[in-house]
């Protein structure tokens, strides 16, 4: 399995980073085509920079509703419609309000674009924590965390033909975050700071302390701020947009 980060800035592009977005592409025995963790508001534009093909995405899975993780969801759909000339289905797996959530976002944006007609189909999954789904050969598992968001928030735990990738999406250190990331082949993670509290986000010092409990095989920390970016890496992978990991 193939994972690359499209995005890995934090809400406000410190760095110069992409929002979040991680392209994940399996054999082609054991998956539906690629999908995406996340499709924050820039990723169209990571999808081009990084030559990712928009209509070979099946698949995108979210954490949660904030823009920097889901806003980039209408030009991904007005591109299929207007630009790549998608024609395969589109399926959206996020937690609950995401059905209600998209078509505003779409009308806020591009007023008439959510009742545009389509030569593909756009379908909504609405997952649960603790309430396992699976889609396009992919087992996805969503764990409740802190972030409020206006809907519910979750790590997510994704399973194709055996391998794992994890990751806790924006939270605070939760427990269930031991479950969401126990044993993975890669274990994405917020690493918002070293060691200072921030408020419903994950610090590296938190995350490292509960790591022999979680025993992913590799870790990478993403949506870091500036004293994070300027760190140099201990202990695991520092994401930054374009990097590609093979597991």
């Amino acid at each position: 399995m193939r994972l690359q980060v499209l995005g890995c800035g934090d809400a406000f592009g410190s760095g110069g980073r992409f929002h979040t977005c991680f392209h994940v592409e399996a054999p082609a025995e054991l998956g539906d085509g690629a999908f995406l963790i996340d499709c924050g508001a820039s990723a169209l534009i990571a999808i081009r920079r990084f030559g990712i093909d928009p209509n070979g995405i099946r698949t995108v899975f979210l954490t949660h509703l904030h823009g920097d993780h889901f806003g980039g969801l209408p030009w991904l759909i007005l591109d299929g419609q207007l630009v790549s000339g998608r024609t395969e289905p589109l399926t959206l797996v996020g937690p609950k309000g995401l059905r209600e959530r998209l078509p505003a976002a779409m009308e806020v944006l591009f007023p008439g674009s959510s009742t545009a007609e389509r030569r593909f189909t756009v379908a909504v999954i609405e997952m649960e924590a603790g309430a396992p789904v699976e889609v396009g050969g992919v087992q996805a598992e969503a764990f409740a965390v802190q972030h409020p968001s206006g809907a519910p928030s979750h790590a997510l735990r994704l399973t194709v033909g055996g391998k794992v990738v994890s990751y806790t999406g924006d939270t605070e250190w939760v427990e269930a975050l031991i479950a969401a990331g126990r044993g993975a082949d890669l274990l994405i993670a917020e690493g918002y700071t070293a060691e200072r509290p921030v408020r419903f986000h994950l610090d590296w010092a938190s995350l490292r302390a509960r790591l022999p409990e979680i025993a992913p095989k590799r870790v990478m920390l993403t949506h870091m701020s500036p004293e994070m970016i300027a760190r140099e890496p201990d202990g695991y992978i520092a994401a930054e947009d374009g990097l590609a990991v093979v597991f």
